[in-house]
């Protein structure tokens, strides 16, 4: 306020000491023109760059939706309010995603509906109306169902029932650059239809030195919302799906990392066909050298990845790969580290075979090893059923036993006994259940279940309207799935 009123003061007294008033901007380009200095009109190539970017926010936002996520979880208390009984509450989460098919396939980051009861979607508005307040009445929001997740990349499906929806196209061809100017689009603190610009800052960047993952780094800023939005091109294909930043007061400071369009990829259409993601393996082995393991080998390099197991009946062994070839590269990717070998074999697709450029003693070598499939476990079981007898049609799930041989198949579960979902049979389910391909049910109401007969029987015995949850037990823990029958 100080300032404003000194900047008035200096005006006025400027007035009555009898000096010139402050000229017009309009004056002051004729001024300038008269003293030979000519007036700078917008360059035509900036014209022409703002255009673009409002053409291209109104090509991509169309296809760019709001996750409204509802589930249960702890009250935060402060220090203060803290008491001796935990208080469960309803919480509401907001997201981003992006329509991949015109027929109601949206992805999404699988953190954005993890523990969601009810997961919704809001499409968007066109831009001139979200501009401004739109009326709760206005939008179209439709309610989604969880077609697959995969935790690993941070990625899950939903699907909408609508048709002739707007979607973008993932750029999988070709990879970003390093200043390639991007756009992230999405609902950073639930503000739908938000788009910010910047530069890749980075590609194959690491999170975690464990998983093989890599991401695209970003400086376009975003915030918490944007996650499961898409980063776009100039041309309005998704460079990336938007996943996570780093930030020390939780708010943007340029270090976003989004998920590669070749990775989205591969996990979309894995969730859509089988509801998980499949691998692809060699039948062979693999570790990071070290100096230690490089002196005792007598190894040519002191780093990079060896093969320290070939399976004798797989395709590695078949294309003549050995035990202590260190990989050079891979697909014509240069693999130096586990992680890189990995991502590399997580992208290659079945129908091609690999190409490995292997060192051997002080000789390079060049094989061409057929992919084979690594068939998630709940396949193998679905190949192996009946679906006459396995189907539960009130559920909508294909299950079986869990017997002692499966029990030891799956690893270390919680309870003994019951019966593993190894299918859903989409077209038969009435109620969300939101059961999942490997939940194991243990209970239903108060009934435990520990068979296929046992559940039937209880199923059965629900009237239409009745409330029902179910106790599964999932990725090592116990939680209640929960719906009413129809």
């Amino acid at each position: 306020m100080f300032a404003i009123l000194a900047m008035v003061d200096a005006a006025s007294l400027g007035q009555t000491t009898g000096q010139k008033p402050a000229q017009t901007p309009s004056q002051r380009r004729s001024t300038a023109h008269s003293s030979g200095i000519k007036s700078q009109e917008p360059p035509g190539v900036l014209v022409q760059l703002n255009g673009a970017l409002e053409s291209l926010a109104a090509k991509v936002s169309p296809a760019v939706v709001q996750i409204l996520v509802t589930g249960f979880g702890p009250l935060r208390e402060t220090d203060n309010e803290r008491s001796q009984t935990a208080l469960i509450v309803r919480q509401h989460a907001v997201g981003s995603g992006v329509i991949l098919d015109s027929s109601g396939y949206v992805m999404t980051n699988a953190h954005v509906i993890e523990g969601a009861q009810r997961i919704r979607v809001a499409l968007p508005l066109p831009m001139g109306d979200s501009a401004g307040q739109v009326p709760l009445g206005k939008r179209r929001i439709l309610e989604a169902r969880l077609i697959g997740q995969h935790k690993e990349t941070d990625l899950a499906l939903l699907k909408i029932d609508d048709t002739d929806l707007p979607t973008l196209s993932l750029l999988t061809q070709q990879r970003a650059q390093v200043g390639q100017l991007v756009f992230a689009i999405g609902s950073p603190e639930g503000l739908q239809n938000s788009v910010t610009m910047g530069v890749v800052s980075a590609v194959a960047r690491q999170a975690d030195p464990a998983k093989p993952l890599t991401y695209i780094q970003t400086d376009a800023p975003i915030n918490p919302g944007n996650s499961g939005g898409p980063l776009v091109d100039m041309n309005g294909a998704v460079v990336g799906i938007n996943t996570f930043i780093l930030s020390q007061g939780g708010g943007s400071e340029g270090l976003g990392f989004a998920i590669p369009a070749r990775v989205v990829d591969f996990v979309y259409h894995s969730l859509r066909a089988h509801g998980h993601v499949h691998r692809v393996e060699i039948g062979a082995a693999t570790q990071e050298i070290t100096p230690s393991l490089a002196d005792a080998l007598h190894l040519s390099r002191h780093w990079g990845v060896i093969v320290d197991d070939v399976r004798p009946d797989g395709p590695a062994a078949a294309a003549g790969l050995q035990i202590q070839d260190i990989i050079l590269t891979a697909d014509d990717r240069r693999i130096e580290t586990l992680p890189s070998l990995s991502a590399a074999l997580y992208l290659h697709r079945l129908d091609q075979v690999i190409k490995l450029e292997i060192l051997r003693g002080d000789e390079r070598k060049t094989l061409y090893i057929p992919a084979i499939e690594q068939h998630d476990q709940m396949d193998q079981l679905l190949d192996t059923v009946n679906p006459e007898n396995s189907l539960i049609p009130r559920l909508g799930v294909l299950g079986i036993d869990l017997t002692a041989d499966l029990s030891s198949h799956l690893g270390s579960l919680r309870i003994s006994s019951g019966v593993v979902v190894v299918g859903r049979a989409a077209d038969l389910i009435l109620p969300d259940t939101g059961l999942q391909a490997g939940d194991i049910i243990h209970q239903l109401n108060s009934t435990r279940i520990d068979s296929m007969e046992t559940l039937r029987a209880a199923v059965n015995a629900l009237k239409t309207g009745d409330p029902v949850a179910l106790q599964v037990e999932r990725d090592g823990g116990l939680t209640y799935v929960s719906f009413e029958t129809e």
